[in-house]
């Protein structure tokens, strides 16, 4: 299933409900990453974001941090 052409609203939902997932992160903003990995991290969902690696270490860190743990990087 492809999740790329999903609302981050959307998103938010599905990883609240504890489902976990791969995103083709890439084109999401950092403020959206993060709200994604919060609402992963409250229900304790993995999520996998991809195509990140050009992004600046600091947005990393605070997606990282938004996820507690739960959040996997791919370039």
């Amino acid at each position: 299933m492809s999740f790329e052409f999903r609302t981050v609203d959307d998103l938010v939902r599905i990883a609240r409900a504890g489902a976990g997932f791969v995103l083709d992160a890439g084109s999401r903003t950092t403020d959206d990453l993060v709200r994604i990995a919060r609402a992963g991290a409250d229900a304790g969902a993995k999520i996998v974001f991809r195509g990140v690696a050009n992004r600046a270490t600091d947005d990393l860190v605070r997606i990282g941090r938004a996820g507690g743990g739960i959040i996997q990087f791919e370039g």
